[in-house]
């Protein structure tokens, strides 16, 4: 399987997690790790309200899983899939886990720390960047965004 054909595999499963999310009342984003092999370390849609913390990003939850699962907080090697731009927190957490590779469906103006904002990865003081990747899907992700936040209104 190419990397393409892995990227669209991943970031689709990334989306289900999303609107699970969504379904639980949760922002709808989601999150895969796969390490270098390509097979899924873990998978996690976002849940900071059903889980009663702040820190329950997406990104987090597959961070913390597939660290507990491998026995390592170093998580060298991984794609991390997620399906909305990570915010300061999460990348931070990317940069600590030295996550390999980032791809990102959709961007986040407003509270993005990759593209936007801060631009974590390009500070001086970042100890670790991985390789940053537009992925597919941005399309599906942002409307699926833009749907549930309308629907709040």
């Amino acid at each position: 399987m190419d990397v393409a054909e892995t990227d669209n595999q991943m970031m689709l499963r990334a989306l289900e997690e999303a609107r699970r999310a969504a379904l639980a009342g949760e922002a709808p984003v989601g999150a895969v790790l796969a390490n270098p092999a390509g097979d899924i370390l873990a998978a996690a849609g976002n849940a900071p309200i059903g889980m009663h913390d702040p820190t329950a990003h997406a990104e987090i939850r597959v961070m913390r899983e597939a660290a507990l699962r491998l026995g390592n907080y170093r998580l060298s090697g991984a794609t991390l899939y997620v399906t909305l731009e990570p915010c300061a927190m999460c990348a931070g957490a990317i940069s600590h886990a030295r996550i390999a590779r980032l791809v990102i469906a959709a961007k986040d103006a407003k509270g993005g720390a990759v593209f936007h904002g801060p631009r974590f990865f390009d500070q001086a003081t970042c100890h670790w960047r991985p390789t940053v990747e537009r992925g597919p899907y941005s399309e599906e992700s942002a409307a699926l965004l833009r749907e549930f936040f309308k629907a709040r209104r």
